[in-house]
């Protein structure tokens, strides 16, 4: 039997809803899902098996104009996106005309690839809004295909699977058919407690916070975990921490519970909230948090 296997890359701006539809393609959580723009910030790959095909799943943080160091790590992942692709899945919302990056465009338009336009969230619109939608990135994008979905419905889903499955090379697979992701465990954790933190403060806090999960360690019936948040001023450390901790206490019950959920067992999660100066600014930091050369 002929085997099929490549890197399916998702782009777009912020917040159009690539997590989403990674989760639902590999049917796992793998990428914070929340109403905030630049969640992702990694790129994390998500890994379809099939007898006949690999699928391996790109999420990448949402373009955007970057106004710090952390923030052009994050775009260094998108444009690998587009160096390395088999297909490009490139993801607006009904209603959004532009990117918002020109080169982004360029490379969409002259890339050698095959592309895919996925206009995501029609649920939220009409049929009007729809077909105008589709005629102004046919004209836009004239080389690439447009599937119309809803992935959080996963409304449109199904069909975009298969035909990216149609366009994968022939090739072995790319990792063991039984991976998940090329991410480490710890990777998920720090994830999770990202997530519970972007849910629940306002502002700045949420693009200030990293996380360091020091200590992993698995038994047969629990995992020990010890994760530290890391902040970049005194003030916000207080703000993590609530009063009489209550708010960080609140972050490490919800994150727990979803880690049960991820690893199938028991879990005990300790937190700590520690000051790092102005990490999102410093070059050995930023690599120290896999944001340097972390290129697939």
């Amino acid at each position: 039997m002929e085997h099929k296997a490549g890197f399916v890359n998702i782009v777009g701006n912020p917040n159009v809803g690539k997590s989403t539809l990674m989760n639902a393609l590999v049917g796992e959580r793998l990428s914070i899902i929340t109403s905030k723009a630049q969640t992702t910030r990694h790129r994390i790959l998500g890994i379809v098996n099939g007898d006949d095909f690999q699928m391996v799943l790109s999420d990448t943080p949402g373009i955007m104009k970057p106004a710090y160091k952390l923030q052009e790590s994050m775009m260094d992942f998108v444009k690998n996106a587009f160096e390395d692709a088999d297909c490009i899945l490139y993801m607006v919302e009904l209603g959004e005309k532009e990117l918002k990056n020109e080169d982004f465009e360029k490379r969409l338009t002259f890339a050698e690839v095959p592309v895919i336009v996925l206009i995501n969230k029609i649920d939220k619109g009409d049929e009007n809004q729809l077909s105008e939608a589709l005629s102004h990135w046919k004209e836009r994008l004239p080389n690439a295909e447009i599937f119309a979905i809803s992935a959080l419905e996963n409304f449109g889903v199904p069909q975009l699977l298969n035909r990216i499955i149609e366009l994968l090379p022939v090739s072995p697979a790319y990792y063991p058919k039984d991976a998940l992701t090329d991410k480490p465990e710890r990777f998920f954790v720090n994830e999770s407690i990202r997530e519970k933190i972007l849910i629940h403060y306002k502002k700045e806090i949420p693009y200030s916070v990293e996380i360091d999960t020091e200590e992993f360690f698995e038994d047969e019936n629990i995992i020990r975990i010890r994760s530290v948040i890391m902040v970049e001023r005194e003030t916000q450390k207080g703000i993590i921490i609530g009063h009489k901790g209550t708010a960080v206490k609140r972050v490490g019950v919800e994150a727990r519970k979803d880690l049960e959920k991820f690893f199938g067992k028991q879990v005990h999660l300790e937190l700590y909230v520690k000051v790092n100066k102005n990490w999102r600014s410093d070059e050995k930091q930023l690599r120290r948090f896999g944001y340097k050369g972390d290129n697939k």
